[in-house]
């Protein structure tokens, strides 16, 4: 939560499950695993509304599948991955995208984040002068991680 809080990032969680179901969660697991309990709003989504908006509700199932989006300040949503409950989720590569779509922001897209990019790597300069050019900016510290 330290690193999102640096990055000026809100975290909201949400689920089908009640309030109720969420306080237990929160009181006989999560407490156990993060002092003090879940630091971000844990939302009630009864009925799969907002996960329908969000196509991960399965409606004749009654259940969502897991997803973390990425929505800029704009409220426009600028990454998204859907998981099913056996695998789990990233937060490190969350945080790292969410860099990233700060520094494609920040530069107002003079800047692109390639494949594995981590802050204080290379970045690649969108244009004419990179269409099929990309392979010479491709760097050691560019590659697949």
């Amino acid at each position: 939560m330290p690193e999102f809080d640096k990055l000026g990032v809100q975290i909201l969680s949400m689920s089908i499950d009640s309030v109720f179901v969420h306080k237990m969660w929160d009181d006989h697991e999560l407490s156990k695993m993060v002092s003090g309990g879940i630091p971000f709003p844990m939302m009630s989504d009864v009925g799969g509304k907002v996960g329908t908006v969000y196509g991960i509700y399965d409606d004749q199932a009654g259940v969502e599948t897991r997803g973390r989006f990425i929505i800029d300040p704009d409220g426009v949503v600028q990454g998204y991955e859907v998981l099913t409950p056996p695998v789990g989720r990233n937060v490190s590569e969350a945080i790292r995208q969410v860099q990233a779509f700060q520094l494609v922001r920040e530069t107002q897209g003079a800047e692109a984040t390639p494949s594995g990019w981590k802050p204080g790597k290379t970045t690649l300069k969108p244009g004419p002068d990179l269409v099929g050019k990309v392979w010479e900016n491709w760097k050691t510290d560019m590659a697949f991680d």
